[in-house]
């Protein structure tokens, strides 16, 4: 029935994603009308999130190239890390708020580069390898102690509300959702009205057309991996906020989660699909999908099946489209 709509094909194919998001608020709000919509449970999820959102948003980039990038949790961690001594050494916090970011664009760099000049045969390669070596930094910078007490200024992305005179404090819209809504704008402005960003996307589709076309594929991937590491630094800096600490074994799995979300939101493993929207609404998938089992008190080794379930299923109707797509 569907194929013989082209517009309901048309808006499944764009739109269906915000479907599900809208089906899962409805059901989880069914399950728990005296909690889900409250301001404090939403603002909760936002939060939560927030890190993930933007961890997701440069998986999605990478992801874009057909390539993956397995250290953007590490990454997160070594930034906290780094931010957090800096902080507690007393660094001027508007160095400490930048030195999150630059740590995250440094190590996607040493991706980027590596990747391009050793001639690996897969990010896979590099990025585990880079996964393992900011994770054993992260834990060597303090010998595995966290740090905390960070000062307001670091912790204000992630834990300040703005209330707007509408909410009643200390409730209201997180300074991390007006972050991940601001990058995930000037990352879907960069990637679709940039000729860098149409490079990401051809050299998803066909590199070897690609490179046939004069685009630089080597120096393209360096970008990608930078935006990538910039990112996860970014995503360092909210978490160090929201918990106003670091902590070496901050991330962990967070890679796999970020691709999960990515995957979910319809982007495809084998490169030159996806969209913006799809990727936040990936992420609300997963949050709304975990908060709701918390809410529930679902166990939370119920809650990896589930998401593992979900990410199989992901894949494999990307992997239906991709043959439908072969067909047409």
């Amino acid at each position: 029935m569907i194929s013989n709509n082209p517009r309901l094909a048309s808006f499944l194919e764009h739109y269906g994603i915000v479907v599900i998001v809208v089906v899962m608020m409805v059901l989880l709000y069914a399950s728990r009308p005296d909690v889900f919509l409250t301001l404090a449970n939403l603002t909760n999820i936002i939060k939560q999130n927030a890190s993930l959102a933007l961890l997701a948003l440069g998986m999605f980039v990478v992801i874009v190239t057909a390539g993956i990038d397995l250290s953007v949790g590490s990454v997160m961690a070594l930034a906290m890390m780094c931010l957090a001594v800096a902080a507690k050494a007393g660094v001027p916090w508007p160095i400490v708020i930048l030195i999150g970011p630059a740590v995250g664009i440094a190590c996607g760099l040493v991706n980027g580069f590596g990747l391009t000049i050793l001639r690996l045969p897969h990010p896979f390669i590099m990025t585990l390898g880079t996964l393992n070596v900011a994770r054993g930094l992260s834990s060597l910078i303090t010998n595995g102690a966290p740090v905390s007490g960070l000062g307001p200024q670091v912790r204000y992305l992630g834990q300040a509300n703005y209330d707007f005179g509408i909410f009643p404090p200390p409730t209201g819209l997180p300074a991390s959702l007006f972050v991940v809504v601001i990058c995930a704008a000037a990352l879907w402005f960069f990637l679709n009205r940039t000729s860098l960003g149409r490079h990401i996307f051809a050299i998803g589709g066909n590199p070897h057309a690609a490179r046939v076309s004069g685009i630089n594929v080597d120096r393209v991937l360096v970008y990608v991996y930078a935006i990538s590491g910039f990112f996860a630094g970014l995503a360092g800096l909210l978490l160090a906020g929201r918990t106003d600490s670091g902590f070496p074994l901050a991330g962990q799995n967070a890679e796999l989660d970020a691709i999960a979300a990515v995957i979910i939101g319809g982007a495809s493993f084998f490169g030159g699909r996806g969209t913006i929207l799809g990727v936040l609404a990936g992420v609300l998938i997963m949050g709304l999908m975990r908060n709701g089992l918390n809410l529930n008190n679902i166990s939370p080794f119920w809650q990896q099946i589930l998401i593992g379930l979900v990410i199989i299923l992901a894949v494999y109707i990307d992997v239906i489209r991709r043959r439908a797509a072969v067909r047409t």
